[in-house]
């Protein structure tokens, strides 16, 4: 995979803002994914979409709860103001066991207002 996407300036794991580095450093630690996302933020993954903190803390602590995988960032590139793709390398025991997934976030200064999980 190219470092540079279509539509977007590579950046490098240092340069991804506050929030993101966050979320994708909580992994199932609700408290501080919820610290990168505004209360009115909505989180899309697997076709579902989640509203709000108190659907985003379930959807976090349930996330492939009863899988165990490691990620490690491919790319990461920003697209206009506060538009970033990050794309992860996952590695476990879900089935399939290998999966490359985008993580398109959305901020709003800055915090996540919007997150999208897809291939």
């Amino acid at each position: 995979m190219s470092m540079q996407e279509s539509d977007g300036t590579a950046i490098s794991r240092d340069e991804l803002p506050w929030a993101v580095a966050t979320y994708l450093t909580a992994h199932r630690d609700v408290t501080t994914a919820l610290t990168a996302f505004t209360v009115d933020a909505t989180a899309t993954d697997e076709g579902h979409t989640y509203r709000g903190h108190g659907e985003i803390a379930d959807w976090v602590r349930n996330a492939a709860s009863g899988y165990t995988y490691s990620t490690e960032l491919v790319s990461a590139t920003r697209s206009g103001d506060g538009h970033f793709d990050v794309l992860q390398h996952l590695e476990g025991d879900f089935p399939g066991g290998v999966a490359d997934l985008h993580f398109r976030f959305t901020l709003d200064g800055e915090f996540i207002t919007r997150l999208v999980i897809e291939p």
